[in-house]
């Protein structure tokens, strides 16, 4: 939604950015009593934290399921709130939000799975460890490489990347409503829709590597869409050699 980033406290006078605080709380006296100012952007990046540090320290006390359906609960909340558009600027389909999407994923099917295998509650105990950029590495959100996805949570792999990218382009069409788009640009975005419409009807079972072309294919895309034509060029080929087809695996099937 467009809204005045700029506020200004009706009590003491301070003006601060919605856009960095989230709040319409003054930070200077508290009051909630404030008015925007100045334009109105489009806005959907809201600021949420995303911290498994909890759900980490208690490994050695809770089983495995329990681990997992808090871990579903953390991601979710998360991806429920998370937006891409910052005061009118589209921002990157970021790697905090594709792991808490694919966390989200396989912890559903972890909390549920009776014989879970040994590989599966180590790739979940990983994806757990980096997710939130809260393991030995401080670069931000990570997840094991496509080559480490175990068959059975191949799907959650596969639906994770599809709805990060779904939720990236409803927000990439909320940012182009307002500028002229290409037929060639309004054609990508479409084409990119259309295959996360297929990865989604096939429950995600699709090469771990599929999935991840696709996420580079959007952000390409919005790249592109932003003034970089080589990126665009590159979105355009990602979308036309991407191929799907269940693998046959025996994956089971993440909500």
């Amino acid at each position: 939604m467009k809204i005045r980033g700029e506020r200004e406290c009706k009590e003491c006078g301070t003006r601060w950015s919605y856009y960095e605080t989230g709040s319409v709380g003054c930070p200077a006296c508290g009051s909630l009593h404030s008015v925007g100012v100045g334009d109105r952007n489009e806005h959907t990046d809201l600021q949420v934290t995303f911290d498994l540090t909890a759900i980490r320290n208690a490994i050695d006390d809770q089983p495995v399921g329990d681990l997992a359906e808090r871990a579903r609960e953390e991601c979710r909340e998360y991806v429920r709130r998370r937006g891409f558009v910052n005061a009118g600027t589209l921002r990157g389909l970021d790697d905090d939000y594709l792991a808490a999407n694919e966390l989200l994923h396989v912890a559903d099917i972890v909390r549920r799975e009776i014989d879970l295998e040994e590989r599966e509650e180590l790739y979940f105990l990983s994806l757990l460890r980096d997710a939130d950029g809260g393991g030995p590495r401080s670069d931000g959100g990570q997840r094991p490489p496509a080559a480490e996805v175990p068959p059975g949570l191949r799907s959650a792999r596969g639906l994770a990347a599809a709805n990060a990218v779904r939720d990236y382009r409803r927000d990439i069409r909320t940012w182009a409503e307002d500028r002229d788009l290409t037929t060639a640009e309004r054609g990508a975005l479409e084409t990119l829709g259309e295959h996360v419409t297929r990865i989604r009807m096939l429950d995600g079972d699709v090469d771990p590597r599929t999935a991840d072309r696709l996420i580079e294919a959007a952000r390409d895309l919005a790249n592109g869409l932003c003034g970089d034509e080589l990126a665009f060029t590159r979105a355009q080929d990602r979308l036309e050699d991407l191929e799907f087809g269940a693998g046959g695996s025996g994956g089971r099937f993440g909500n």
